[in-house]
């Protein structure tokens, strides 16, 4: 059992991390865009408490209709098409895999994040763009879990193999 677990785990493929893929030219362009993101890119990240929430969009269980709520979801999601749904299954676990992402980011240079505190520019914003797009997936992963019409056991075994790829 723990050798199957062990299999699982280990990568399909070996990678050689490269620690400067950047030609230098390219990575002082890059580092010299620091000030440039500072100024431009930065300031188009909303602030958590100006941010809409999944919650804002799901029902609402701490009121008296929570479960009625979830019923009129459940009734309108009986029309919508298994074509749309599968495509939402894919968008969620895509969104899902943000971790991944951030980690594939955070080691680029010019983001060099590796620890996750690192206060450039490109770091700033990986990690405050990593939050504001974990809400899409966390609204999708609910919505469907509502309407009773995915499988969502399978689903969440999807993402925990895509995560524990390292994709």
């Amino acid at each position: 059992e723990d050798e199957k677990v062990r299999e699982q785990l280990r990568p399909r493929e070996r990678h050689v991390r490269v620690t400067h893929s950047m030609a230098q030219e390219k990575l002082e362009i890059f580092r010299s865009l620091d000030s440039w993101a500072e100024h431009n890119i930065l300031p188009l990240l909303k602030p958590v408490e100006a941010s809409w929430q999944p919650s804002d969009f799901l029902p609402d269980f701490s009121s008296n209709s929570g479960h009625e709520q979830v019923k009129e979801l459940q009734k309108r999601a009986k029309e919508i098409p298994d074509d749309c749904l599968i495509c939402l299954v894919g968008d969620m676990i895509t969104e899902e895999a943000l971790p991944t992402y951030q980690t594939f980011i955070n080691g680029l240079d010019g983001v060099s994040d590796e620890t996750g505190v690192s206060q450039s520019s490109w770091a700033l914003w990986s990690r405050a763009w990593t939050a504001e797009e974990n809400r899409h997936g966390d609204l999708l992963n609910k919505y469907l879990m509502y309407t009773g019409r995915v499988d969502m056991k399978q689903v969440e075994k999807t993402i925990q193999y895509l995560i524990g790829s390292g994709m």
